[in-house]
């Protein structure tokens, strides 16, 4: 275990914690995923898309954006792998992937919404 020289000892377990953590890099991969929802157009975009299946045209018109306008935050949540895409004849409707990680930006966003919303 490495030891860090550390300049005040609280007495507490800092030593232990520190032999834990994990590294820079995953530091930033974290932060990458919570600034995915940093843009409060692209997280109602996600709420939305956890709770229903929806086009571009309708999403666009539940935002109050234009369709080109959902059409780019669609294609950063898809990128980062939190929805996914399906066609329906001409039509092409997402809804939240069904991946671990998905869900488990679902749940901490509605947890996050009880806290908040009256």
């Amino acid at each position: 275990m490495p030891h860090y020289d550390l300049p005040h000892n609280h007495g507490l377990d800092a030593q232990r914690v520190l032999a834990k953590m994990p590294p820079p890099v995953d530091f930033a991969a974290v932060a990458a995923r919570f600034a995915l929802l940093g843009d409060p157009t692209r997280l109602r975009i996600l709420w939305i898309l956890c709770h229903c299946t929806e086009c571009v045209t309708n999403l666009g018109a539940m935002v109050g954006m234009s369709t080109a306008a959902v059409s780019h935050h669609l294609q950063v949540l898809r990128r980062a792998g939190l929805i996914v895409s399906q066609r329906h004849g001409k039509e092409i409707r997402y809804t939240l992937a069904d991946t671990h990680e998905a869900h488990l930006l679902h749940r901490a966003v509605d947890a996050l919404f009880e806290l908040t919303c009256p």
